[in-house]
């Protein structure tokens, strides 16, 4: 449409942005001389108004009617966005946003529609980048040096407490329903104008708006906050990886539209330019059409370091059904047949030749296709296993808030060598402990006691054909309670048994992963792929597939006849510290020090939920039996429940006073036992605390949960040990709880 482009060449003329006018002029193929000739017809003159209530004065902020044509100013960016159809959009970009979303900083997450300007804002936002040439969304390129000039920005620095007091005095004299969101842009703003003032070598006024303002900051960020008084010189910056991170990922804010409408007209009244330039550049907004949410909801879900997540991230499919067991034939008991024929009953077990699995024939609707990534194979031995374990489940105590489980504590004494890691066999018949001085402990806990297979020469002399050929390998003259294996050249950080109990993984500050045989209690492999520590390890329920995870911010998943990892699960912020398969193996969560849980997808390495809440890094994840659910533990002291299929938190346990290390559900899942460094192990039931669940459209689409007030009424008991902090839980398949710990004199 000429018409219009003539008349937004003359406005830049006469406001003499010279370089834009040439450059928009390059762009429409405009000469001067047509420029000169054409008058600025009445239709054009309209577009440049505003329309209704909306309109303000000043030109920086003319036409943000719904069709209007919007013209920035006040930087060297000239953005003409229109939503009428037969308008071409001209955008000129600075260097380094590449992002998928409009300058006006609201997330492409609530766009109404594909064909509308890049963001919702259609063209009203006078500061939007997103904008359309016929069909065509242009996007700028990212650059990578602008990762470090993102702060070149040079505002005064002298204004920089007055723009902040402005915006807190206005947010604190807001209506109460918008106060609460709107006070979650303290923090961002906050550390990113700091960091503004630093990297522009204004130390002193930096200084002093550290000093004015820290104070108000929310509890949970003075972590944060102590990293961030240590940055007072550009120089400190350069290495810096909490700088690195606010500097690069984008501080997600969820708020209501009417709040955000609320700021936005604030901001561009008072000429804010320095704080809506940090909102549009480093902050991400994800806008929600409906209530706006409580102080207490918003609590319950901020925290981590970069923010909530944005609600597009927990929208994928997840199948969190288990699969389904394969079925073979149970042999019977022979002490059964004979009890039955004693009583002089007919042996009524002979035909029921007892399918494994045969309470799960039916798929579950929620599972993953069987073979959506391939398992090994079940072997006898595997098959005897679960024979085993089908009978052990027959004699299950089935628990609840009127039968709680029996507790058995293994308190490891005098061990100087710092106990670091613990894990039980599935079976409960060996328990491992990874130490700081390297050394890796296997101990029996039962009467049979530990011993290798014979030397080769040994082995030759055996009858191979023997019923009992796999006694015989076995060499009496090892046998001992206890194992110890070296092999590593730091702290064990991580300990996991193979479910088949043939193998045993170890993971330390050495930056490898160790494969130890429990057949010869020798090391078979050493996986490298981590630089530096790697804090946890975990087979998968199915072995063959590990899991681990370290202080590079990766988890990996290994295959142990690999020696390279299969996927890089990358994302996290910050170290990954534990790492946890689901049931049917297809997803693996990671908790971090970023304050944030993952779930990954195995088959594609695909990021699928990203729960924020915790105040403090994560030490402990654990699923329920059923698949559905995920609880977490942290150093707030606080199990947080999570909902996988719709994406939500769903409750939160408070009672421990210190980093949660341990966290199990009980077989059957009806009660989830947590460990502390608080010396106590607790007990909630599971059962109450995810019935009831309010998971409609609503509440997934906005993230509203609604948590109760009280956790004290799921708590089942508490139970205290002498001194000795909780790092390891294990239910037994008979549901007796195994827990574990260190004792510590202090």
């Amino acid at each position: 449409d000429r018409q219009t482009l003539v008349a937004v060449l003359q406005f830049l003329r006469r406001s003499n942005l010279r370089e834009s006018e040439e450059i928009l002029r390059r762009e429409a193929r405009l000469l001067g001389d047509d420029l000169g000739a054409a008058a600025l017809s009445p239709a054009s003159a309209g577009l440049l108004g505003g329309s209704g209530s909306d309109a303000d004065s000043g030109e920086a902020l003319l036409g943000r009617g719904a069709g209007a044509a919007a013209v920035a100013i006040g930087s060297s960016v000239a953005t003409v966005a229109t939503s009428s159809p037969g308008v071409a959009a001209v955008a000129t970009v600075p260097p380094g946003k590449g992002e998928t979303r409009g300058r006006c900083g609201v997330g492409a997450s609530s766009r109404r529609d594909p064909w509308e300007l890049g963001c919702p804002c259609a063209g009203v936002s006078p500061w939007c980048w997103n904008t359309r040439i016929g069909a065509v969304v242009v996007e700028d390129q990212p650059d990578v040096s602008a990762v470090l000039s993102a702060y070149n920005q040079q505002g005064d620095p002298t204004l920089y407490e007055e723009y902040y007091s402005g915006l807190k005095h206005f947010i604190e004299c807001s209506l109460d329903c918008h106060r609460a969101e709107l006070s979650q842009l303290f923090y961002p703003l906050f550390v990113h104008m700091y960091l503004e003032l630093v990297y522009n070598q204004h130390e002193s006024e930096a200084k002093s708006f550290f000093e004015r303002f820290h104070g108000d900051q929310e509890c949970y960020y003075q972590d944060d906050l102590r990293v961030l008084s240590s940055l007072t010189k550009k120089e400190h910056m350069k290495g810096n990886e909490t700088m690195l991170d606010f500097r690069t990922s984008k501080f997600v804010l969820r708020i209501s539209r009417d709040s955000y409408q609320l700021l936005k007209r604030h901001l561009q009244e008072k000429q804010n330019n320095q704080i809506w330039n940090i909102v549009q550049e480093h902050l991400y907004i994800d806008i929600f059409d409906g209530m706006p949410r409580s102080k207490q909801q918003i609590d319950a879900m901020v925290g981590s370091l970069a923010g909530e997540a944005k609600r597009e991230a927990n929208k994928a499919k997840v199948f969190f059904g288990l699969l389904k067991e394969p079925e073979f034939d149970v042999p019977l008991d022979d002490e059964d047949e004979e009890g039955e024929n004693e009583e002089g009953k007919p042996k009524k077990k002979k035909p029921k030749k007892d399918n494994v699995g045969s309470k799960s024939k039916k798929q579950d609707p929620n599972a993953p296709p069987q073979n959506r990534i391939p398992l090994p194979e079940l072997k006898d031995s595997d098959k005897l296993d679960k024979v085993m374990n089908m009978k052990e489940a027959a004699r299950r105590v089935r628990l609840g808030p009127e039968c709680l489980p029996s507790i058995c504590f293994y308190t490891f004494l005098n061990a100087y060598q710092g106990l670091t890691a613990v894990d039980i066999t599935d079976d409960s018949s060996m328990i491992v402990g990874g130490f700081a001085d390297s050394t890796v402990r296997v101990w029996s806990v039962t009467p049979k006691k530990l011993r290798s297979v014979k030397t080769a020469a040994d082995l030759s002399l055996i009858d191979k054909e023997s019923d009992d050929v796999l006694e015989r390998i076995m060499d009496e003259k090892t046998a001992s309670e206890l194992k110890i294996l070296y092999g590593h050249s730091g702290p064990v950080y991580g300990t996991s048994f193979s479910p088949d109990r043939n193998y045993l993984l170890s993971c330390s500050e050495d930056g490898t992963v160790r494969l130890w045989s429990l057949q010869t209690f020798t090391c078979l492999v050493g996986y490298k792929g981590h630089n530096y520590p790697v804090w946890d390890t975990q087979f998968s329920p199915y072995g063959y597939y590990f899991v681990s995870g370290g202080h590079d911010r990766v988890a990996r998943l290994w295959a142990t006849d690999h020696y390279q990892p299969l996927r890089i699960f990358a994302g996290h912020l910050a170290d990954v510290t534990c790492t946890r398969f689901h049931p049917n193996s297809n997803y693996i969560a990671t908790g971090s020090a970023d304050r944030t849980i993952r779930l990954w997808d195995v088959l594609n390495g695909n990021c699928v939920r990203i729960f924020t809440g915790h105040k403090g890094p994560i030490h402990s994840l654990a699923f329920s039996p059923n698949g559905r659910f995920l609880a977490t533990g942290a150093t707030d002291g606080r199990v947080l429940l999570w909902d996988i299929g719709h994406g939500l938190m769903v409750g939160e346990l408070k009672g421990h006073t210190d980093t949660i290390y341990a966290l199990r559900f009980s077989r059957d899942g009806e009660i989830l036992a947590s460990g502390s460094m608080d010396n106590t192990v607790r007990l909630w039931d599971a059962v109450k605390a995810f019935e009831d669940l309010e998971t409609d459209d609503f509440t997934t689409a906005t993230g509203h949960i609604n948590l109760p007030e009280n956790s004290q009424d799921l708590l089942l008991g508490t139970y205290m040990t002498k001194s000795t902090p909780v790092v390891h839980l294990h239910f037994t398949r008979r549901n007796l709880l195994l827990a574990a710990g260190a004792y510590s004199s202090q």
